[in-house]
């Protein structure tokens, strides 16, 4: 029995170990000479119209950071974005929507993310972001007259919309819009390193995800991702790094579950050419455990599918057919007879 325990001590000897050895020894990927990033040229816009940031109180009472297009609609369209950026970029996308009275459009700033963060590329447990979206959802219900949620979300800004989907929270959204959204890192949707853009810790995420597996999280604050974006395009406002425990929150758990929780309407917008991800694996990828309307944009890139002028239309036309949907469902409903 003492050989028996002492084998299995030094099992865990050498496993504690060799975890050790993976997460001290994680580097990010190297960049290769074909992976260029992303075109972030695109988001050299005029945002001389930029909201101002507005705040409000998470439940933790920190104060998280969002952007508000007003108009005169009871719909409200929550956009997320992706890594490494914040709402800005948005700007365009979010104008159209408001000033055509679609909807009201929110752009937050994730927690981590934006201007000046408490801590930058940080949250404090994995789960923290979908609680976040779900304490930004309360607070416009309780401060506009807003009856209808829409939660959009780009890149890994889709991914967390997913994320928010599937979790508890998931059915208080009427309908869902996924712009280039990251699935998962080996979803067929995937370019390897999302086309140089995400430079991945991988033998550290490894030891990590072990640990995490039985339960062990001290050292969810480590990095575990690069992003690989040109400096001539940093301003201070970026966030170039993600540790564990973000960079797993703002992923879907399990796409095709968080998929399967969908029940409303899900618009889902990939331009062809698209840098990050296999534009042609969506639909079949996505369709097997839900019912997306996809829209493919010829010739438009990662970046250009939230800022150029196609996935305003698809977006508009959308939500039309949302509300005509609604309006129509409304009717029959009022012209079931009643019985005593």
């Amino acid at each position: 029995m003492k050989r028996f325990l002492a084998s299995l001590g030094i099992i865990a000897l050498l496993l504690i170990a060799g975890l050790a050895w993976l997460i001290a020894s994680g580097r990010p990927m190297e960049e290769t000479s074909q992976d260029n990033g992303l075109q972030f040229d695109e988001l050299l816009l005029d945002y001389s119209a930029l909201p101002g940031l507005l705040k409000f109180a998470a439940r933790d009472e920190t104060n998280l950071y969002y952007r508000h297009y007003p108009t005169e609609s009871d719909i409200a369209v929550i956009l997320l974005h992706g890594s490494g950026w914040h709402s800005s970029y948005f700007l365009p996308l979010a104008q159209h929507i408001s000033q055509r009275g679609h909807a009201q459009v929110f752009t937050p700033d994730l927690r981590g993310h934006g201007e000046n963060p408490v801590r930058r590329g940080d949250i404090d447990y994995i789960e923290q972001l979908e609680d976040d979206v779900m304490d930004f959802i309360a607070y416009i219900r309780e401060t506009h007259s807003i009856k209808t949620i829409i939660i959009g979300g780009h890149s890994s800004g889709g991914g967390l919309a997913l994320r928010f989907a599937g979790s508890q929270y998931g059915h208080e959204a009427q309908g869902y819009v996924l712009l280039a959204p990251f699935l998962r890192h080996d979803a067929p949707t995937m370019r390897t390193n999302a086309g140089g853009w995400a430079r991945p810790y991988i033998s550290r995420t490894i030891g990590l995800s072990i640990l995490n597996g039985f339960g062990i999280r001290w050292l969810n604050g480590l990095d575990v991702i690069a992003f690989n974006m040109h400096e001539a395009f940093r301003d201070g406002t970026e966030t170039l790094a993600y540790t564990y425990r973000l960079n797993t929150g703002y992923a879907p758990r399990d796409y095709t579950a968080d998929l399967q929780a969908i029940k409303v309407p899900l618009l889902v917008v990939i331009g062809t050419a698209d840098e990050a991800f296999d534009v042609e694996q969506f639909e079949p990828a996505m369709s097997q455990y839900a019912k997306p309307e996809v829209v493919l944009l010829d010739g438009v890139s990662h970046m250009g599918v939230v800022v150029g002028e196609g996935v305003r239309s698809a977006l508009s036309d959308w939500l039309e057919k949302l509300k005509s949907h609604s309006t129509r469902r409304i009717i029959h409903e009022r012209r079931q007879p009643h019985y005593s």
